[in-house]
């Protein structure tokens, strides 16, 4: 394959999955799930825009996060179509974003500090268990299948 150059307007997917390291069939699922766009030429070839390359990287950074793809698509959503996003573009976009890390992060936080007293305590029950059930009045006025804390 030829050098790519760091002029270059448009990419194949083989390209991109070059220049992003993406393998080629994660792009074409990218594609399928509405999260990167291509236009295709006369020959039905696929060409991606230069700043399909962030959307990737955003793509990628955020399932490290563990962040799902519908949620990726909803931040994605928030820029703009038909033009590559701005500086300001992406801002707004993770604003929004920062809320929902901030909140995964507080959920984590929860988990972390309660684990290690859970497996130690010995209580081996779902119904007194202060992960699971804590400060539980549901569980106190019926039986069932617990619901999980949110902080």
């Amino acid at each position: 394959m030829k050098p790519l150059s760091w002029k270059a307007k448009e990419f194949t997917v083989g390209e991109l999955s070059e220049r992003s390291g993406v393998p080629t069939s994660a792009l074409r699922f990218y594609e399928r799930k509405g999260l990167i766009a291509s236009r295709r030429t006369a020959g039905n070839q696929r060409r991606y825009s230069r700043d399909t390359l962030r959307r990737v990287a955003f793509i990628r950074a955020s399932q490290q996060l563990g962040t799902p793809l519908g949620e990726i698509a909803f931040y994605l959503a928030l820029l703009p179509e038909g033009r590559t996003p701005t500086r300001e573009d992406w801002a707004r976009a993770s604003q929004c974003y920062s809320k929902d890390i901030n909140t995964k992060i507080q959920r984590l936080e929860f988990l972390r500090d309660r684990l290690t007293d859970c497996i130690g305590c010995g209580c081996l029950s779902i119904d007194r268990c202060s992960l699971v059930t804590p400060l539980d009045e549901i569980g106190e006025n019926a039986t069932g299948a617990p619901r999980l804390y949110e902080p």
